[in-house]
């Protein structure tokens, strides 16, 4: 029997329906969507030239357009086995001076090519863990991007960053806001004990609350925290005790993604025992119990596997269509290029993204080279920007004018999608969808399920299928959908 939830707020934007057994029928393989075309699309053939050209393309629009940066440190102190992040494990600090010489190189590099137009607005620091550089490294490097960029004041800027609460103290806490953070995430994932074990992270809760704590004291105005589904150990009982925990906390933000166990392509994932793994039943049965718990505590469902308060940035952001969707997940900032620093960091500038090398060396030798470390990316067409749109809208919005389609882009969208109308037609009949004349606009039951939807637009996608026999096994490259 489907399950009818909603948020504090009464909106009917803010409703989501959990249903159990379209769920089941649906899950399958798919993008997350960070960015459309979707990262595994990007090709060697693109590079240094390539990114210059957007560049140039941006100038010529003129204006200011604001900018968020992205700025990857690759480094962890210890190994968590379900991490599919792009991390280097070790305690070797000598690394991180190496690295940060390096990243601080190509920081000056965005900063001269941005000049006259580099005014950032958001900032967001991931890795790894960023907080595995000391203070006065991160000290000298926000020093090092204020030299290089131009900073929207405190009040109005997002600047966000990562941090494992197992490696901070109450006096770094205040020293990152010191440093001008205003945004702060914490990686949580469980709070039960032998959960914990299983995966190689012991955090107790007492922790966890003390630096979130700190956060508030320091002046912190959003707090972020991040929690994972499906984790070998897990179950109902377990996630209601993590869920009471957390609601306790009393977090801004919550992020909620589902374990995407492929040992095959994350060796850490390999120290996990198949044995303690939650069936398919129970991690479907846990989802459903989050997001009961969470939108009865009052978190707006914002889309896919993010809840906020009804007062964060993020849920007033989607209210007033200014939502978003970038590799960091959801965002407020829909008008902004992304510019992306560090080892394999992706940036978004224009009609291009571009992803750097991947490995420490490959991305030492670019730069070098006196290039910009772009090992891939590419370059989107006017079908791309148009499909892309799309799909942010949808993610973003659940909703899609199709008047406005036609208003931005010279095409009758009934005959140019009509081969993806009908696929809709079918989602439709599962209820995920209501197709009418000039809207598509997703359902509460669809929701949980937008992935599948944004799918039917993905030419990629649709492409690859249609080459591939029917019998050939395809590489398991995405999580599922739900």
């Amino acid at each position: 029997m489907p399950t009818l939830l909603s948020s504090a707020s009464a909106d009917l934007d803010a409703v989501v329906e959990f249903d159990p057994v379209i769920i089941g029928k649906m899950s399958q393989s798919g993008p997350r969507y960070t960015s459309y075309p979707t990262a595994d699309r990007f090709n060697a053939d693109f590079g240094y030239g390539n990114f210059l050209e957007a560049l140039a393309a941006l100038r010529m629009r003129g204006g200011r357009r604001p900018l968020s940066l992205y700025v990857h440190v690759p480094f962890c102190d210890t190994l968590c086995y379900y991490c599919a992040c792009n991390k280097i494990i070790t305690k070797d600090r000598s690394k991180a001076t190496t690295y940060l010489s390096y990243l601080k190189q190509e920081i000056a590099m965005q900063g001269k090519l941005f000049a006259g137009m580099n005014q950032i607005e958001q900032l967001h620091f991931g890795g790894g863990t960023p907080t595995y550089l000391s203070e006065k490294q991160m000290d000298e490097l926000m020093a090092h991007l204020r030299q290089h960029f131009e900073f929207a004041s405190d009040e109005d800027g997002e600047y966000s960053i990562e941090i494992d609460p197992r490696t901070v103290s109450r006096e770094r806490v205040f020293s990152l806001r010191a440093q001008g953070f205003n945004r702060i995430s914490l990686g949580v994932q469980d709070f039960d004990a032998d959960v914990q074990k299983a995966v190689n992270r012991i955090q107790p809760e007492a922790e966890t609350v003390a630096i979130m704590q700190a956060a508030r004291d320091a002046g912190f105005r959003s707090i972020s925290i991040d929690l994972i589904y499906g984790l070998p150990k897990q179950n109902l009982e377990t996630m209601t005790e993590t869920l009471r925990k957390v609601i306790n906390a009393s977090p801004d933000r919550i992020a909620l993604y589902h374990y995407a166990h492929m040992p095959h392509l994350f060796k850490p994932q390999r120290r996990i025992l198949d044995a303690d793994m939650p069936d398919s039943a129970t991690k479907l049965a846990m989802l459903g119990l989050c997001i009961a718990r969470l939108t009865a505590a009052g978190y707006v469902y914002i889309g896919m596997d993010h809840f906020a308060k009804p007062t964060d940035d993020l849920a007033v952001a989607q209210r007033q269509g200014r939502l978003h969707r970038n590799f960091q997940g959801y965002s407020t900032r829909a008008e902004a290029d992304l510019i992306a620093c560090g080892v394999s960091a992706i940036s978004s500038v224009g009609a291009v993204y571009s992803q750097n090398e991947k490995t420490l060396d490959a991305y030492y030798e670019k730069l070098d080279e006196g290039v910009l470390p772009i090992a891939r990316g590419i370059k989107l067409d006017t079908d791309d920007l148009l499909r892309r749109i799309i799909i942010q809208m949808l993610m973003c919005n659940f909703e899609l004018s199709i008047a406005s389609i036609e208003q931005a882009h010279p095409v009758t969208f009934r005959s140019y999608f009509a081969a993806e109308l009908e696929k809709l037609r079918e989602l439709a009949r599962d209820g995920l969808l209501v197709i009418e004349e000039d809207w598509l606009t997703v359902t509460p039951k669809g929701r949980l399920l937008i992935r599948n939807i944004c799918m039917v637009f993905d030419r990629y996608l649709t492409l690859a299928r249609a080459n591939t026999a029917p019998d050939a096994v395809q590489p398991l490259r995405y999580s599922k959908t739900v």
